[in-house]
């Protein structure tokens, strides 16, 4: 790959790593993002028809679990990936998720659904998009945005599969079956590549070079800081609240369950090209104006599911949703890193993705309380809408920073 160091590596291992590297991120994501993330929404509609749920309690579940899991372990993750390395947290990380996938295949009560959402929760920390923007941030340094926007289209690739991979799936061996054989297949995909990882913790730093390592206290006394964590809280929540009824609103407009999983995958497809054109456009312009015109795109997508039906509409919103999707997840590390440096990346994005955790999955539940109330998303999507663009004003007040 052209995009991997082409000068003096830091050492030779490093060099000959960095395809492993990517290869490691971009599985674990396409399991634990792609296969959890957005597969399990999918299955939110047979919960409701079958245990009678509401839309609230069927979101509840990714609320409560990360409400939980992240201010409790949110930043220790951060900080034990700074300090050991992302490797063990991947592993359970990994064997969690799957658990959760397995056990929510079968909870029929409210109390182990929120039990094995809890594991969701603890296994989207552990394994998911922060020991990975860690990993890609310690190997690469020039071409960071093409290297996370590659590892990032695992997401997009779980996310397109697992609609249809879940359709077949409960058409011939059921709902729960199906939901359970995710889980047994997020292990078998992510856990052997992480297992094999060697070194991933050390240091992207050239010898003879100043260690700049920005201290957590002077982060967290940077009104950067916390511009970046409460603009990228408005847009993942707009994004989760969207995503998270997408089914469930298709379903409404009686798109059958093909044609629902068609769509999904539809949007996850274009995610890839977000994000690669994402990545690319990180690397070439400061990642403000790359960050804010993500947020915008996000924001413009959401109108078209408010508007009469045309030929076309859900597949247009899907492009453009798409598009915004992919790059949301990947710009926030990247300022991250431009903002307060490499070294500190795994404590500063362990309570951003805490923050933004919280908001991807309470403003689901918002929209579905709101749904639930008027019969009708129109209330939820305004909302969203007013979300976005109130996250790309947070962030245009952020500086220009030279890309790192």
């Amino acid at each position: 790959m052209s995009f991997f160091y082409e000068t003096d590596p830091v050492t030779l291992q490093k060099k000959s790593s960095q395809p492993y590297i990517v290869a490691t991120a971009f599985l674990s994501l396409f399991g634990i993002v792609g296969f959890a993330y957005y597969g399990l929404p999918f299955f939110y509609d047979f919960m409701v028809k079958e245990y009678g749920w509401s839309r609230t309690i069927v979101t509840s579940g990714n609320a409560i679990g990360k409400l939980i899991v992240g201010p409790l372990f949110g930043f220790v993750a951060g900080w034990m990936i700074d300090k050991y390395g992302p490797r063990r947290l991947m592993l359970s990380g990994v064997l969690m998720m799957g658990v959760a996938l397995i056990g929510l295949s079968f909870s029929d009560n409210l109390a182990m659904f929120y039990l094995f959402y809890v594991f969701n929760a603890l296994g989207y920390v552990c394994g998911g998009p922060l020991p990975c923007q860690v990993i890609i941030s310690r190997w690469f340094d020039k071409n960071r945005g093409k290297a996370m926007g590659i590892a990032y289209l695992g997401i997009g690739t779980g996310g397109a599969l697992v609609p249809q991979i879940a359709a077949g799936l409960e058409k011939n061996i059921g709902w729960h079956n199906a939901l359970a054989s995710l889980g047994v297949l997020i292990i078998l995909f992510a856990l052997p590549m992480v297992y094999f990882i060697k070194g991933a913790s050390v240091k992207a730093v050239e010898p003879g070079k100043k260690d700049d390592t920005i201290p957590i206290r002077s982060i967290l006394r940077d009104r950067n800081f916390y511009l970046l964590a409460l603009g990228s809280m408005c847009s993942i929540g707009a994004v989760g609240g969207v995503g998270q009824h997408l089914k469930l609103y298709l379903r409404d407009i009686n798109f059958s369950q093909a044609e629902a999983a068609n769509v999904m995958s539809f949007v996850l497809l274009s995610s890839l090209a977000g994000r690669l054109l994402m990545g690319w456009l990180a690397d070439l312009f400061h990642r403000k104006y790359v960050m804010l015109l993500i947020y915008l795109i996000v924001a413009s997508a959401i109108p078209l599911l408010l508007l009469p039906d045309f030929p076309g509409r859900i597949y247009i919103f899907a492009v453009i949703f798409g598009i915004g999707l992919g790059g949301d997840y990947m710009i926030i590390p990247l300022m991250a890193g431009d903002l307060f440096g490499i070294r500190a990346l795994g404590r500063t994005m362990g309570i951003i993705l805490v923050a933004d955790g919280v908001a991807e999955s309470m403003f689901p539940m918002l929209v579905g309380r709101l749904y639930d109330s008027a019969s009708s998303y129109s209330p939820g999507f305004i909302i969203l809408i007013c979300v976005a663009l109130t996250g790309a004003v947070i962030i245009s007040f952020l500086p220009k920073i030279s890309k790192s």
